[in-house]
C-alpha cells in the first residue's frame, strides 16, 4: 500500500540544492506528510518531522533511517498545544542545527455540518488546520534570518476553491492560508525567506480512501483534466521544486497540483 500511495523513488528528479539542507515537516507521518518525508530525504537532506501518530511516526524514522543518507528524526506533537509545539520546535532546531525549508503540512479535513459549529469545535479546528502554521513559521524564522533566508511551504486546499460541502471551517482555514502566505512573503523577502502555498487536488491517501467509494473516485478522476489519481509522491515533488533554488525567484503565489480539478 505504501510504495502504491508513495510512488517511485527511481522517477524522481535530483536537486543537488537539497542535499544537506536542514528540513522540518508538520503531520509527516502519513499520507502527504509521508510523501514528503520520503521525498526530501531521498534528495540527501537533513529532516526531522512531527506528528501526533506517534506508531506510524517512530515506524517511519526507523524505516528511512536504514534507507536515507541522514536518519529522519521523528518529534511527536500535538500541534493544537502551543506551548508543546514551542517545545518542539526548539528541540528539533537544536537537532538539526536549524531550519533551512519549513513544510507546514498538518491539517484534517473532519467533515461537520453549519448546525453542528459551536465557538469549541470552531477554535478547535482553527487550531488543527490554521493557527500551528503560524506559530511553527514564526519559530523557525530566526533561523532562516540568521543563514540569510530560507524557505516556508504552507498547504492550502482545492477544496474551499470548488465549495465542496460539509467542510465550511476546514475551507475557512485554508483560505486563510492563502492570506498568510501573502503577507509572510512581503515581510520574509527582504531576509531571503521565501514563502510559498501547495494547493494539492484529491490526493489518494489512506486517510481520504475512508471517504471515497471507487465510483466516487471515478467521479474526481471524471472532474480533473487528467486521467489517474494524485499520490503523495506528486506533491511532493512540487515541494522539493519549490524548496530547491531553481525556484529561487518564486514567492507569495499559490502554486496547485490538482490534474485540474474543476
Amino acid at each position: 500500500m505504501i510504495a502504491e500511495l508513495v510512488g517511485n523513488d527511481t522517477t524522481r528528479a535530483c536537486y543537488p540544492s537539497l542535499k544537506g539542507k536542514k528540513v522540518f515537516v508538520s503531520g509527516g507521518a502519513s499520507g502527504i506528510g509521508e510523501g514528503l518525508v520520503e521525498g526530501f530525504a531521498a534528495q540527501g537532506a537533513r529532516v526531522a518531522f512531527c506528528d501526533i501518530l506517534d506508531g506510524p511516526g517512530q515506524a517511519l524514522a526507523e524505516r528511512l533511517g536504514r534507507e536515507a543518507l541522514f536518519a529522519p528524526s521523528f518529534h511527536p506533537c500535538d500541534l493544537r498545544d502551543l506551548s508543546a509545539l514551542e517545545a518542539m520546535m526548539a528541540q528539533v532546531q537544536d537537532r538539526l542545527g536549524g531550519i533551512d525549508v519549513l513544510v507546514n503540512n498538518a491539517a484534517r479535513d473532519d467533515r461537520h455540518t453549519i448546525a453542528e459549529v459551536n465557538p469549541e469545535f470552531w477554535e478547535e479546528n482553527m487550531a488543527v488546520n490554521l493557527r500551528h502554521q503560524f506559530f511553527v513559521a514564526r519559530a523557525a524564522i530566526p533561523a532562516m534570518r540568521a543563514a540569510g533566508g530560507g524557505v516556508i511551504l504552507n498547504f492550502g486546499s482545492i477544496s474551499w476553491h470548488l465549495a465542496l460541502s460539509d467542510l465550511v471551517l476546514y475551507q475557512t482555514a485554508k483560505a486563510a492560508i492563502e492570506g498568510m502566505t501573502r503577507a509572510l512573503a512581503r515581510e520574509l523577502g527582504r531576509d531571503g525567506i521565501r514563502v510559498n502555498t501547495i494547493v494539492p487536488g484529491n490526493v489518494k491517501t489512506e486517510r481520504q480512501m475512508k471517504w471515497y467509494t471507487p465510483e466516487g473516485e471515478d467521479e474526481i478522476v471524471a472532474a480533473q483534466c487528467l486521467d489517474g489519481r494524485i499520490l503523495p509522491a506528486d506533491v511532493a515533488a512540487l515541494a522539493m521544486f519549490l524548496a530547491s533554488d531553481d525556484a529561487r525567484m518564486c514567492t507569495g503565489h499559490d502554486y496547485f497540483i490538482d490534474a485540474g480539478w474543476r
